[in-house]
């Protein structure tokens, strides 16, 4: 039988052998906190009486994180997609609710939140991925701190560190002309299309595969302009990343007359590249099958689909772009993400401004200005390309631009 409580010169804190009890009513119910010193118990009667009623979660770690998976609608307006959910279901129960699992959702401190940092460094697991993992988990205490279930968040001030050295800059890589005409003379001709566009475009591959017929808004057989407005992410079809994201991209006249000759005549909601058996992309398939060995013939082995969208960034800076015409044109809600997370200079081929000069527009320059654009892209930097890379390309020309960002 528990021991008595025995009254102290301090309402509403008891002594029960060695510990101070503090008893208070929190929605007519009574609950009780346990403490090992008077100073502990008066700091904790303080809280209470300063308004902070709600007593601390019983619930273990893997409880309510089961339940917050269930419920969670996210902390934006624009909601928790069921992929996110998905995505973040499996992360938690792969690597956090083993690892908290036994903790009461309460116990877990900061240091606690590190050392699982350090458990899945010493698995291997790279810092994007550990951020990735301990987002859910950051989430789940921001709403236990909302819900009263705890006093703080324990993942507020943990860092992950970096996948660079301290000192180093990560480098953000994107492909020259020359480079750009080499990787499309090695890609298929069932294939080139898509590649251009992407190049064209600064298309997320996410983007390019919810792409439709209906998308793309032809005035005439060469003026047309493409309207971003969905995203296949692995096979689900998904709302874009943020309301930027939604855009219209004006499209060059031979762009617009290859997509005419391709698709006038399709249906709207057909989508404009599929893969062979007329199925969705499939981000997998299309990156091993075809951006690999393409990338690979050309001795571009560093170039992801994520190149093409910096390369069309890189080439519209060497414009003298105005930066935030460029994060509108790429979707970026931020024009100074756009310069963080781009290669705002055409590598090795164009010597780029400091950043402060690529928030207003320079004045044009004599010749004209040169814009990446079809019929052919490989083809139409051919006279450069031929001179440079030594490899045989059809004779083309560039376009000037037609359309204003």
């Amino acid at each position: 039988m528990a021991a008595k409580l025995e009254r102290t010169r301090h309402p509403g804190i008891y002594r029960r052998g060695g510990r101070y009890v503090v008893v208070w009513q929190h929605r007519g119910r009574q609950h009780k906190s346990f403490h090992g010193s008077l100073a502990e118990a008066r700091e904790a009667k303080g809280r209470r009486d300063s308004g902070d009623r709600r007593p601390s979660a019983r619930a273990s770690f893997d409880l309510y994180a089961r339940r917050w998976l269930d419920t969670y609608r996210g902390r934006t307006s624009r909601g928790l997609s069921e992929r996110t959910r998905r995505a973040y279901r499996a992360d938690m129960e792969q690597w956090a609710l083993p690892y908290f699992g036994r903790y009461r959702l309460s116990d877990v401190e900061a240091p606690d939140v590190r050392a699982f940092v350090a458990h899945m460094e010493a698995k291997g697991l790279r810092p994007s991925t550990i951020r990735k993992v301990l987002a859910p988990v950051k989430a789940m205490y921001a709403t236990a701190v909302e819900d009263g279930a705890v006093r703080s968040n324990p993942t507020r001030d943990v860092r992950v560190g970096g996948q660079v050295e301290e000192g180093e800059e990560r480098e953000i890589r994107a492909m020259t002309r020359v480079e750009l005409a080499r990787l499309l003379a090695h890609t298929p001709e069932r294939w080139r299309l898509c590649c251009e566009l992407l190049a064209h475009t600064g298309l997320r591959i996410s983007e390019a595969a919810g792409l439709e017929w209906g998308d793309i808004e032809f005035v005439s057989e060469d003026r047309a302009r493409l309207l971003v407005r969905r995203q296949d992410h692995r096979g689900e079809v998904c709302q874009l990343k943020s309301e930027r994201s939604r855009r219209d991209i004006p499209l060059s006249p031979g762009m617009a007359e290859r997509l005419w000759e391709l698709g006038a005549d399709r249906p709207a909601t057909a989508r404009v590249f599929t893969m062979d058996a007329g199925t969705p992309l499939n981000y997998s398939n299309l990156r091993s099958r075809l951006l690999v060995p393409v990338a690979k013939a050309a001795g571009l082995e560093w170039v992801t689909f994520h190149s093409f969208r910096h390369t069309c960034a890189s080439l519209l800076f060497a414009e003298s772009r105005d930066v935030a015409k460029v994060a509108a044109w790429l979707g970026h809600t931020d024009p100074g993400f756009t310069l963080r997370t781009t290669a705002w200079g055409t590598p090795r081929s164009w010597t780029p401004r400091s950043p402060s000069a690529l928030w207003t527009p320079t004045p044009r320059r004599s010749r004209p200005r040169l814009r990446l654009c079809a019929p052919g892209l490989a083809q139409s930097l051919a006279h450069r390309a031929r001179e440079e890379c030594g490899f045989p390309i059809a004779r083309g020309g560039i376009e000037p631009p037609t359309s204003p960002l």
